[in-house]
């Protein structure tokens, strides 16, 4: 990683847009002004308060903890010291989908400690950006030399105003695999972040958090009106989060932006995390696209387990590999490689996976060699079960394997209510868990995708072998299940991927999936499922579908130049639950790519070509909705063609129903 641009720490409150109202309130704002945090000790009580502009955001809300024994950690403070600062500096991303970030806030942290008692003492950090807000609590050593046993926080946010917003319920037990409703924030139960809200004042926002560790997950309850309460995801025996001698929260974060799209662009979260602790992942890992035996288990043709219909065996991943190469592809993912898959194995509770020992009528390392022959990298895979005592008994052991063979990225899945059948996945034991794992992973030069997992808060800055993780209602709901509805498609990048890469698994092409479950279809155009690698980001895509479906398409080529890898992006225009028109530039090249889908709704998008160089000539490559296509009308039908454009143009894609397009302007 390279920095340019560092300011020292500390300038003139002046330069920080600091300014102090009282012995006990303080205003910070962001460097260009607009947003604004109040904190202020209120009958000894501390809080803050946020406004954009003129217009006030959160209300007085407030903060700190309750301990064990009913000990209150957020009254009865005094204002031991407070200090400014500013900061600015421009990152470069390992991968991402911008190459080089700008990281400038306005700091304050206010140092408390209360009159009698314990005396505890408690920080709070308080940063303010152009495109939000954010604050944690350090809690410092001190002279109470005890556990911590959190058992609530009291941090609320008292939105001033109400609003829609876009929500998934904080089932624990059930992950975050849910399809997103919108309802008044007033009517509002408990729900999990990243939670994207539209004022009545036209503002968009979303509360989520940002490098949590050793910490519990944070979601949020409607407590009374517009009051949204942070409520911990418990151990299983009602603690909330269990530490010694100190704890340092995650960031609650605020983006703030005037348009949803610039939510997307926002990168605050990733901000907040620390700079790459790892130095050498270049050397084991770049973005790509895979291919994968793996959609036919979802729709049936396939079994996970030893069957006569066995997945994977070593003929199905040689004709997959020769596939792979064919195509021009270098990473082919394969489930069920290994021992310990059965029917119903989701049901056992405790199941026990071999992370070792092929399966029979497989040969992990055949296959491997096979590979290497093509050019073709395996991906590998763990399925845990939610069973961690049996799979850290063995992860050592699987990681060698794979950094013995060659193989580079471990897909690591963690199907089950609850992990070792007692704790909640995003409880701190969770939180821990999915560290630690990422952790063990880098030393075998592994980069890991989760599924099943917590949701991402910005690691993949501190460890860029994080590459994606599932954690929302992907593709293969549309397997087996009712299916994702046009809609989902056009709210999940405004909920949540502002949370990090997804591992959606886009690419079908036969969207009727003639070969699945009856009555069970994708439900949407394949010239939506060609936007999908636009609009949703991630540095590892999929190129979902059976190789038989690719065969002799010419939409294909789109998947095969497609990068997953950006300089920039810029969202063009954009509507929660109804549309999206997003466009990334290559890092590696000159050339743009667009996407752009709508809900079940067809739809003329205009499309200003003003991003591409005002200098240049590109062709437009393009591919939408063939005349007369929607969801139910020949959904497999996209219109090639190619014009040549420049930065003065405007492009005209005409959308069917529950369909989409995509575009890679290529530079003359």
């Amino acid at each position: 990683m390279k920095n340019y641009l560092i300011l020292p720490a500390v300038l003139f409150s002046v330069a920080v847009g600091y300014s102090q109202k009282n012995k006990n309130a303080y205003e910070l704002a962001s460097p260009n002004g607009k947003n604004k945090i109040k904190f202020e000790l209120v009958k000894n009580a501390p809080k803050y308060a946020v406004s954009h502009g003129k217009t006030e955001v959160i209300s007085p809300s407030e903060m700190g903890f309750v301990l064990k024994g009913n000990e209150d950690l957020s009254s009865n403070f005094e204002i031991k010291g407070a200090k400014t600062s500013t900061f600015d500096e421009t990152w470069e991303q390992v991968w991402g989908e911008k190459k080089n970030i700008r990281n400038h806030y306005n700091q304050l942290v206010v140092d408390l400690q209360q009159k009698t008692g314990n005396k505890r003492k408690l920080q709070i950090q308080f940063r303010a950006f152009d495109d939000g807000v954010a604050f944690r609590y350090v809690y410092p050593k001190q002279n109470v030399k005890d556990s911590i046993f959190i058992m609530d926080e009291k941090t609320t946010f008292n939105l001033k105003e109400d609003g829609k917003a876009w929500w998934i319920p904080a089932n624990r037990e059930n992950r975050d695999e849910y399809l997103f409703k919108d309802a008044p924030v007033s009517t509002l139960d408990t729900v999990l972040t990243p939670l994207t809200i539209e004022s009545k004042s036209g503002l968009a926002l979303s509360f989520h958090e940002a490098n949590l560790i050793d910490f519990a997950s944070m979601t949020l309850v409607n407590t009374k009106g517009t009051e949204l309460k942070s409520d911990l995801v418990p151990w299983a025996d009602g603690v909330k989060v269990r530490v010694k001698d100190t704890f340092t929260s995650s960031w609650r974060t605020l983006q703030i932006g005037e348009n949803p799209g610039e939510l997307i662009t926002s990168y605050l979260v990733l901000n907040l995390n620390e700079p790459n602790k790892l130095k050498n992942t270049n050397s084991y890992f770049k973005p790509y696209k895979y291919l994968g035996i793996w959609w036919g288990m979802h729709i049936g043709k396939y079994t996970f387990w030893e069957s006569d219909k066995q997945g994977a065996t070593t003929k199905n991943a040689e004709t997959y590999i020769d596939f792979t190469a064919k195509e021009g592809f270098h990473h082919l993912l394969i489930e069920g490689w290994n021992k310990g898959w059965t029917p119903g194995w989701y049901e056992n509770r405790m199941h026990m996976f071999s992370f070792t020992k092929s399966a029979d009528n497989f040969d992990l390392e055949k296959v491997v060699e096979y590979g290497k022959k093509k050019n073709i990298e395996l991906i590998g895979y763990h399925e845990t079960g939610s069973n961690l005592i049996n799979y850290l008994k063995e992860v050592d052991e699987g990681f060698a394997l794979y950094k013995r063979l060659g193989i580079h990225t471990v897909k690591i899945g963690h199907v089950g209510s609850k992990l070792n059948m007692k704790q909640m996945h995003f409880g701190q034991f969770g939180v821990n868990y999915f560290r630690y794992i990422l952790e063990k992973a880098a030393q075998y030069d592994l980069a890991v995708l989760y599924h099943e997992s917590i949701k991402d808060t910005g690691e993949r800055r501190t460890f860029p072998n994080m590459v994606s993780r599932e954690a929302a209602r992907g593709q293969e709901y549309n397997a087996w299940s009712e299916g994702n509805p046009p809609n989902h498609l056009s709210i999940i990048p405004f909920t949540r991927l502002l949370s990090g890469p997804m591992d959606f698994t886009p690419g079908i092409f036969d969207v009727e999936v003639k070969q699945g479950y009856p009555g069970k279809r994708i439900q949407g155009t394949v010239g939506q499922q060609l936007a999908l690698y636009v609009t949703i980001y991630s540095p590892i895509q999929m190129l979902a579908d059976l190789p038989e479906n690719y065969e002799g398409k010419p939409a294909l080529q789109f998947l095969k130049d497609v990068p997953t890898d950006w300089e920039d992006t810029k969202i063009l225009e954009g509507k929660i639950g109804e549309y999206i028109t997003t466009a990334r530039k290559d890092r590696n090249s000159a050339d743009w790519y667009l996407g752009t889908l709508t809900n079940e709704k067809p739809r003329n998008v205009e499309v200003s070509l003003s991003f591409l160089d005002p200098n240049a000539t590109y062709e437009a490559q393009i591919y939408v909705d063939a005349e007369g296509t929607d969801q139910t009308h020949n959904p497999e039908a996209v219109a090639i063609s190619k014009k040549t454009v420049k930065a003065s143009d405007k492009l005209q894609l005409k959308l069917g129903g529950a369909g989409g397009g995509a575009v890679r302007f290529k530079k003359l």
